[in-house]
């Protein structure tokens, strides 16, 4: 006896089977209508067939849809790829062939997601891929082209990461004995000069070469906290996230971290207004300063360089007295900023400007009509007028130079700036992030990662050994210098590079204008303490000349350098 089911129809069917019967319908009208026919072969196909090549039977003309006796196409899944396409089995001879994009390698920037949102509003950016097993890098079309010289251009930005790679081992980077380390350390406080040979034999029983190297490592950091990453600031709060974070909520604790960091700021000015620290970095949540001594990057003055700003914190420096300027701006109506607003012509054009204002609404009265037409508010026209400056905000064209003694204004500044420290999130109530290639007060000594790793490669005979070296942290522009100066004697003069710049400090190579021409002699002596070797300083000493862009592919072949940026 059947059991009567609620809401059961018997005449219901399962999708499935409807489209089984509509499939079924379908073939016998295909077949009453007519019989099934063969189309011809096309005379590539009967020529293909002729070679001998092994090709799918031709099928019919109710072979889809239509229906018929003969052999259907081979049908496919329709949720296999997205565009729901049927895969073509060949291309036409004379057809176009197709680009395929390059697959990305695996190995990618560790630092690469803190660089994220500046990539995001800078994609025109060059994007470096290293391809696994090989050294192989990517560059725009905007790149510099490939250069030759005994010596690296000076470059301003902070590395993240280098990757060298030689046919040589760096097995003598590894495991350094105790004394060796304690050597370097040494070394590095007394800034002891160290001049390696040429070309060094058996680099594994070099002991000088293992303390050089230990020695290059080092750099100062204020402040330290162990269990959070500090560098870079700008995009960390995902790697920040999560982390112990205990004066987030407590104003006292703020005050004490501010009034050491404070304290520590001022210690690294003073040093470097006495020319005993060559540079130093502040890094905070939105921007990157750099402070040079008198004498570097061809300046006869103390100068910083702010990237990236925003017309806010350009308009709060200009309210402290601050003179600054543009140096990536052409020349328009704001080249040069100053701390009354105006500007070099400026103040003339803005005046006829306001005129030119007043007289395109004029022939409104001379009609009559300047009563029916809505006429643009002040706001609107300034805010019109201030438009390009607010369209560079975030990018690198906004980058601010301070000089001379507006370097010691802009310190109290950023002192006494709340909008230093980020109020919300994880870095919130952390002061900015002090970095130097010399002690200072309330610094702590750091020292880069370093990793080498030896790898099979493919070659045309087989396999070869390929060894790598691997450098993390923040790579400051001294330690850029003295890792090339050691390679360099280490592996006979022959190894590549393959570096990763933080984005936001890679316009600090920009060529800055110069008033007079520096005598280096006087600038290396006056510099003689500030803990540098003499060929790093004078490499710093020298104009940039790499614009916007930074060294992000080195290759040394025979003690010449190629790079491009």
């Amino acid at each position: 006896m059947a059991l009567s089911v609620p809401c059961y129809s018997p005449s219901f069917r399962k999708p499935p089977e409807v489209v089984r019967l509509r499939r079924k319908r379908a073939r016998s009208r295909g077949a009453a209508a007519s019989p099934p026919r063969e189309l011809p072969e096309p005379a590539a196909r009967r020529a293909a067939l002729a070679a001998g090549l092994h090709l799918r039977p031709f099928p019919a003309a109710g072979g889809r849809g239509g229906g018929g006796g003969g052999p259907a196409a081979a049908r496919r899944n329709p949720f296999a790829r997205l565009d729901n396409r049927p895969r073509v089995a060949t291309e036409p001879p004379d057809g176009p062939a197709r680009e395929q994009p390059e697959a990305p390698g695996p190995f990618l920037d560790s630092n690469q997601e803190n660089d994220l949102l500046w990539e995001e509003k800078f994609p025109e950016r060059t994007t470096v891929t290293e391809l696994p097993q090989t050294s192989h890098v990517s560059f725009s079309e905007s790149d510099i082209p490939s250069s030759e010289n005994t010596e690296l251009p000076v470059d301003w930005s902070i590395k993240t990461r280098l990757l060298f790679t030689s046919s040589q081992p760096f097995t003598w980077a590894d495991h350094l004995k105790a004394q060796e380390e304690a050597q370097g350390l040494v070394q590095h406080c007394r800034a002891t000069e160290v001049t390696l040979p040429k070309s060094i034999q058996d680099p594994k029983l070099s002991t000088e070469l293992r303390c050089a190297f230990q020695q290059s490592l080092i750099y100062w950091l204020h402040p330290a906290l162990s269990w959070l990453p500090l560098f870079p600031r700008i995009g960390a709060d995902r790697k920040m996230a999560g982390k112990t974070s205990p004066w987030s909520n407590d104003a006292t604790l703020q005050h004490v971290l501010m009034s050491d960091w404070s304290v520590s700021f001022t210690s690294l000015y003073n040093l470097l207004k006495t020319k005993l620290c060559p540079y130093f970095y502040v890094c905070t949540y939105q921007f990157t300063v750099l402070f040079r001594a008198a004498g570097l990057a061809g300046s006869d003055l103390i100068t910083a360089l702010i990237s990236p700003t925003t017309r806010g914190l350009r308009e709060a420096m200009r309210n402290e007295g601050i003179e600054f300027s543009l140096p990536l701006i052409k020349e328009s109506g704001y080249k040069k900023e100053t701390a009354s607003g105006t500007s070099l012509g400026y103040g003339e054009e803005q005046a006829i400007s306001d005129e030119d204002e007043e007289e395109s609404f004029s022939w409104l009265e001379e009609m009559g009509v300047q009563d029916k037409i809505k006429k643009p508010d002040i706001l609107s026209i300034k805010l019109r007028k201030e438009k390009h400056e607010v369209q560079m905000d975030h990018r690198p064209e906004s980058v601010v130079l301070v000089k001379g003694i507006n370097t010691f204004t802009l310190l109290n500044f950023l002192i006494n700036c709340k909008s230093l420290v980020a109020t919300s999130g994880p870095q919130a109530g952390l002061p900015p992030t002090l970095l130097s290639p010399v002690a200072f007060r309330g610094a702590t000594m750091q020292i880069l990662k370093a990793r080498s790793v030896n790898v099979k490669t493919q070659a045309l005979s087989g396999y070869r050994d390929q060894f790598s070296l691997e450098i993390t942290g923040p790579i400051m522009p001294h330690s850029l210098h003295s890792l090339t100066m050691l390679l360099k004697s280490s592996q006979s003069g022959s190894f590549s590079a393959v570096l990763y710049p933080h984005e936001p400090t890679a316009v600090f190579n920009i060529c800055l204008p110069v008033d007079k021409v520096l005598d280096m002699e006087v600038v290396h002596k006056e510099l003689t303490n500030c803990g540098l070797h003499p060929n790093t300083l004078e490499q710093l000493s020298q104009i940039p000349l790499l614009g916007k862009s930074s060294l992000r592919n080195v290759v040394l072949r025979d003690y010449i350098y190629n790079w491009r940026s």
